[in-house]
């Protein structure tokens, strides 16, 4: 099955702009970067999903029905051929592997215990990436490295075992069936909160947040990720972007 593709001009442009505006600084303010990630919206990128369940099978299905591409990838594609052939032609299934390749962006979306796995397994073909982790660690599932979470934050746990991405926090705060629910619904729309240390992963991530169907808050680096990681003040929360500013104490 054929997966890689040169990248057109209009995600070329996208990706480069982004990286542009990350070491000229345009971005270091958050309003700044919420009128660049609103412009990057509708720009169509590839999207590369690990784990592709729940959460990764709303999140893509709903980027599919904004035009972009999307292969959807488990351990088991075959169990993927229903997903796909409900979402039509911009919709495939593939192995993680080829995911990988496949996207300009990747979301993972799986239990977090597998996420070091992951990261050894295919560390060469992550490097450089755009990643939106989706991961939540629970302790009860996931052992040992939840605890690790715990401790040190999540954003900053996923990217020690996802070295060389740019890594972005996103779509982890809120169940399959509130995404499928209240995307693109009447504005305001409801909001994702998302965290990353690279400026331009940032951005891009925004736009997919946007064409989702729902507006991006941007709660700061990877640090910051633990505010919206599970038991955060973050989490959980059903509302507007103003609505959960005001909860965060953010920036209006």
């Amino acid at each position: 099955m054929p997966v890689q593709e040169p990248l057109d001009r209009r995600r070329r442009g996208l990706l480069i702009t982004g990286g542009a505006l990350a070491v000229g600084g345009a971005l270091q303010g958050r309003q700044a970067l919420a009128q660049a990630a609103g412009a990057a919206s509708g720009t169509r990128l590839r999207v590369g999903v690990i784990g592709s369940g729940h959460i990764g099978g709303t999140v893509g299905g709903l980027w599919v029905k904004a035009g972009h591409p999307v292969l959807f990838s488990s351990r088991r594609p075959d169990e993927l051929k229903g997903l796909v052939a409900g979402l039509g032609p911009l919709a495939r299934a593939g192995t993680v592997a080829q995911a990988i390749a496949f996207g300009d962006a990747l979301l993972i979306a799986v239990p977090y215990e597998a996420l070091p796995q992951i990261g050894r397994d295919n560390a060469d073909a992550l490097a450089g990436k755009i990643v939106l982790d989706a991961c939540n660690a629970v302790g009860a599932r996931d052992g040992a490295i939840a605890d690790e979470v715990e401790r040190n934050g999540i954003g900053v746990t996923s990217q020690k075992y996802l070295p060389g991405t740019r890594l972005v926090r996103a779509f982890n705060t809120m169940s399959y069936m509130i995404l499928a629910r209240e995307a693109n619904r009447p504005d305001p729309k409801m909001a994702i909160p998302i965290a990353g240390d690279d400026a331009s992963a940032v951005l891009v991530a925004a736009g997919l947040v946007r064409d989702a169907g729902f507006e991006p808050v941007v709660v700061g680096k990877l640090a910051d990720a633990s505010r919206f990681q599970r038991g955060g003040p973050g989490y959980g929360q059903s509302v507007s972007a103003a609505e959960l500013r005001q909860k965060l104490s953010l920036p209006p």
